[in-house]
């Protein structure tokens, strides 16, 4: 146990580079809570509103004049009722605007609110966010004593929980990604009654619908099932429009877009481009001079796959519009600029303008005078300077143009501010992982030179290490007085770096040839990629060629090998290697940097998120076959024994069939192949089928392995004399199998959580670890054989069985397959480093609604569980085919030192891997912090890197602290016994 002291204090020097690098780089805006109470508000033009949010929602337009929507049936683009397209253009207006990334739900709302930004890493409140503290149009609404009556997606009570009148008040989960009907119908249900009442108890209604963007995410846009929700929104529009007053004012709007698979979350053109459609059906909305206002006031965009141009606007614009029409003030923190088609009667779009312009300004300069206000040294000067253009300009075409040009160079300076770095904690950050990385190294090559007990050697080091940090520690303190860290912070970095700092020299690393030959190459290659845009794009493709490139070194061996035995297991294995990955790679989902030159293969279509029928046909089979496949692999070291043999058959081989039918029950209930009357006995089924599987995988067959967690199996026999003949199977794998099969059941809990196709690749990386192991161990054999004709007793060599893992160890070059196979099958299994990629159907695998902590732990595992589990299989290195020996026989440490100082020196390589790549897309981000990529490209593969290199070292200590050492002692106890 006390050898994960190593593991662990890795661990902690990770982490705390990560925090500082990661507060610095992801910053988040300082929030004024100031309320607007100085703007005079313009006479109302409705006396009340109805909003609708369609989510997920998009307009496709052919022609800006007259605005008038495609008849479309797919990517949520919503055809507007027939009666309203012969609607004067006066009374109806229809916009395409740009939503500001993260395109999520929560920052959306928070965004047509407050008309305010959000920063990249926003994005994760998405999941827990908190009231809103800022000024908005909700509470504008309060202040001014209306009503608001609310019915739809929960998330709006999250944010604003004491604004809605608590009689009209009707939320529903907003999560339930698998209901598309529901919130819909819920809408519906308590919105017309409203509508239809003779004397109004409302002054505002909120109704946010979510079935266009449950009906993207479960089975993607371009299906019947959102064909037949469209044409259901339209039909709610059109008894909307039915039921409206005079005096009513409607909002239809999408808080984002879609992509082309129904998701959303990043940036992408679709993503960022939902539709805005204003309609009032008493009092015209824009008058004569409507013609008359600047074109470069009305700026067009191209809509994407449009022909030609249509009107566009940013969606905080809508922040400041509705205010003034409702006669609000607008919130304190806007930075939208009202839209002038629906101001235009007579002076009134000045009107509308100068206030807005004095309300961005008022904002600028609280924000100048807080604790954040430098951040506008930049630009406080061209600002100051649009501000005083238009006073010359007053009651002139020119005063209008100035004015919108100050509100929109506001918005674009404050885009870009928002993306300030602290460069000292990034800094910092950096050179604390650098310190660890390279006390990383000197545990991984001194870990290899010790021949006795590594637990007592691992406690003197790390005793008098931790002393001598907390010495150094002091001297970060004094770091915050002189920078822009917080005095935690120096104390962190001066730990961290300190500690460091004191093993390195204290262990005493030397520089060698043999240093400098085992350079790691790819590792250095895969690292710099990341410093490119397009290297980043490919990643997924950039990894099949390294994998290849890694079995090169192997197939040179393999050619010179001195038996032919060897030579073809070499070759053999290596080619077996190399074309399951291959295999892999060809399971892709595509990015949108990515387009024209990648087809989807993981799913049937880039717009429909089903499995290809042929995946369909194999997904039982290979569920079937796995254990078949471990088997054989076992048996040729007759290690399919014991619990090897009890694990694949009665808990293996039925959780992953199990596993199997669930997802395939999942495609025909979202499909409605029978009908959509099978929908609820479907679903029931599956979660009935899930909770199975991982229950034979999470407590059946955890238990039985720990019990007795050996491969063996030991026969007797009379001898001769007094001696009886012992037999043992499994001997030369006593390690390696059972490890394995501690391996199986989270290779088994991954394989449930995981799509379809995703199964299938996870079925094909099986093949391709036994496979590498096989590689390595045979080459192993040839450098064993080698050395023995080195020494003048070959004999005394050759008849040890584990002479190349008891000469050698593990060596780093032998994990960089591993590590970057865990990474191919990160991309193999539908995912990106991309928000958008995200499945979130797996939330809903084993419940129908999300539960806490279930459905995040499923999310979290789906994504991240590739590289948790092939970092789970590193010390497979140290255990594959390594027979139970003594020091007496090997002249050297038994084998039970070994496995632990290899099964430590295999972990610590791994976490060096992800720990270069974590360095590496760190290092590219802070240096092209400016790019225009930056939070499209470098921010989220960061991120990936950050998960990943926590996730791998968190699998590393489970696998050493739990698999190894519960293996390695009972089967030494066992033989001890049996001898």
């Amino acid at each position: 146990m006390r050898s994960l002291i190593v593991l662990v204090w890795v661990f902690v020097i990770h982490a705390i580079g990560l925090y500082l690098f990661t507060r610095g780089f992801l910053l988040t805006r300082l929030s004024l809570s100031q309320i607007n109470t100085h703007d005079e508000p313009l006479t109302p033009t409705h006396k009340r509103a109805v909003i609708l949010i369609i989510d997920a929602l998009r307009f496709d337009f052919i022609s800006p004049d007259p605005p008038r929507p495609r008849s479309p049936h797919h990517h949520g683009v919503l055809k507007l009722p027939a009666q309203l397209t012969k609607i004067q253009p006066r009374h109806s207006f229809i916009f395409n605007s740009f939503s500001d990334p993260p395109t999520t739900t929560l920052q959306r709302i928070k965004g047509i609110t407050t008309g305010s930004l959000p920063t990249f890493v926003d994005i994760g409140s998405s999941f827990g966010g908190s009231a809103v503290d800022e000024d908005s149009i909700m509470n504008q609404l309060r202040l001014s004593g209306k009503r608001i009556a609310f019915m739809g997606d929960d998330t709006w009570m999250t944010v604003f929980p004491t604004s809605f009148e608590h009689d009209k008040t009707f939320p529903y989960d907003s999560f339930n990604v698998e209901d598309l009907h529901t919130v819909d119908e819920g809408v519906a249900r308590h919105l017309f009654p409203l509508l239809e009442e003779d004397v109004k108890s409302w002054d505002v209604i909120i109704g946010h619908g979510l079935g266009v963007d449950h009906v993207g995410h479960r089975v993607g846009p371009d299906t019947q099932t959102m064909t037949a929700k469209l044409e259901q929104m339209n039909d709610i529009l059109t008894r909307i429009v039915d039921r409206l007053d005079q005096d009513t004012l409607l909002v239809v709007l999408g808080d984002h877009g879609m992509d082309t698979r129904g998701d959303h979350g990043g940036d992408g053109e679709l993503e960022t481009s939902p539709g805005i459609w204003i309609y009032s059906k008493g009092v015209p909305l824009a008058g004569k001079a409507f013609s008359e206002i600047p074109a470069s006031l009305q700026p067009t965009a191209i809509f994407p796959g449009a022909p030609v141009a249509h009107r566009h606007i940013q969606q905080i614009d809508i922040v400041p519009t509705l205010s003034l029409l409702l006669g609000l003030r607008i919130p304190f923190n806007n930075l939208g600029a009202v839209i002038p088609e629906l101001f235009s009667r007579g002076e009134e779009y000045q009107k509308a303008l100068r206030t807005n312009a004095a309300q961005v300004k008022r904002y600028l300069d609280a924000y100048r005078s807080s604790s954040a206000g430098s951040e506008l040294d930049g630009v406080w000067s061209k600002l100051t300077e649009l501000w005083s253009a238009p006073a010359s300009l007053t009651g002139s075409d020119e005063e209008l143009v100035a004015l919108h040009n100050y509100v929109r160079f506001a918005l674009g300076a404050c885009r870009s501010l928002w993306a300030q770095f602290n460069i000292t904690l990034m800094v910092l950050g950096l050179i604390t992982l650098l310190f660890g990385l390279v006390a990383s190294w000197v545990l991984f090559d001194r870990v290899g030179k010790i021949n006795h007990d590594i637990e007592s050697w691992s406690t003197k080091i790390f005793i008098r290490n931790a002393k001598a940090a907390v010495h150094i520690a002091i001297l970060g303190f004094p770091l915050g007085l002189f920078t822009r860290a917080a005095y935690l912070d120096g104390v962190l970095f001066g730990l961290a770096v300190g500690a460091s700092f004191h093993l390195i020299r204290h262990l005493k690393p030397t520089l060698s040839w043999k240093l400098l030959q085992s350079f790691p190459l790819l590792l250095i290659l895969h690292a710099l990629a990341f410093s490119s845009n397009s290297f980043t794009f490919w990643e997924d493709h950039l990894l099949t060629f390294f994998l290849g490139s890694s079995m090169v070194p192997s197939v040179v061996v393999g050619f010179t090998a001195p038996t032919s035995r060897l030579r073809y297991r070499v070759i053999g294995f290596s080619g077996l290697f190399v074309i399951c990955t291959r295999l892999i790679g060809s399971s892709t989902v595509c990015r949108e940097e990515q387009q024209p030159y990648c087809n989807v293969t993981f799913f049937s279509s880039s717009s429909l998120p089903t499995p290809p029928f042929l995946v369909a046909i194999l997904a039982l089979p290979a569920s079937l076959g796995i254990p078949s496949i471990i088997r054989r692999f076992l048996s040729v070291s007759a290690s399919f024994n014991g619990i090897s043999k009890v694990v694949s058959r009665g808990v293996l081989r039925p959780a992953l069939t199990l596993g199997a039918a669930c997802w395939i029950l999942e495609w025909m209930e979202s499909t409605e192949v029978w009908g959509p009357s099978w929908s609820s006995t479907f679903r029931t089924a599956r979660t009935i089928m899930g909770w199975a599987s991982a229950l034979l995988l999470l407590v059946v067959g955890p238990l039985l392995w720990y019990a007795v967690p050996a491969s063996l199996h030991v026969t007797s026999e009379q001898g001769t004399g007094t001696m009886d003949k012992v037999t043992v199977l499994g001997f030369a794998n006593a390690y390696g199998a059972p490890y394995l099969t501690f391996w199986s059941l989270f290779f088994g809990l991954l394989y449930l959580i995981t799509q379809l196709t995703g199964q299938i690749v996870l079925a094909t990386t099986i093949v391709a670890l036994l496979a590498y192991l096989e590689v390595v161990d045979s080459i192993r054999d040839v450098h064993g054989i080698a050395r023995a004709f080195d020494i003048s007793n070959p004999s005394a060599v050759l008849g040890v069985d584990t002479m190349g893992i008891h000469s050698q160890g593990v060596k780093f070059a032998e994990i960089i397959p591993l590590a970057l196979l865990g990474l191919h099958v990160f991309y193999g299994t539908g995912h990106q480093s991309t928000i958008s990629s995200i499945q979130w159907k797996a939330a809903f695998l084993l419940t129908s609604a999300l539960r806490y902590p279930i459905s995040p732990a499923l999310v979290i595992l789906n994504t991240f569980g590739s590289q948790f589990l092939l970092a789970l299989a590193s010390p497979l290195l140290a255990t594959w085919n390594v027979s139970p020996t003594t020091s007496k026989v090997t002249n050297g440490p038994n084998s039970g030192i070994v496995v632990k100082r290899n099964a430590l020196r295999a972990a610590l390589g791994m976490m060096m891997y992800f720990e270069v790549l974590l360095i590496g897309s760190a290092t590219s981000a802070a240096w092209l912090r400016r790019h225009l990529m930056v939070w499209k490209v470098f921010a989220p593969r960061f991120m990936a890197a950050a998960a990943g290199s926590l996730v791998v070292d968190l699998a590393v200590i489970f696998g050493v602290g739990v698999g190894v050492r519960r293996i390695e002692p009972w089967i030494s106890n066992m033989l001890k016994d049996r001898s």
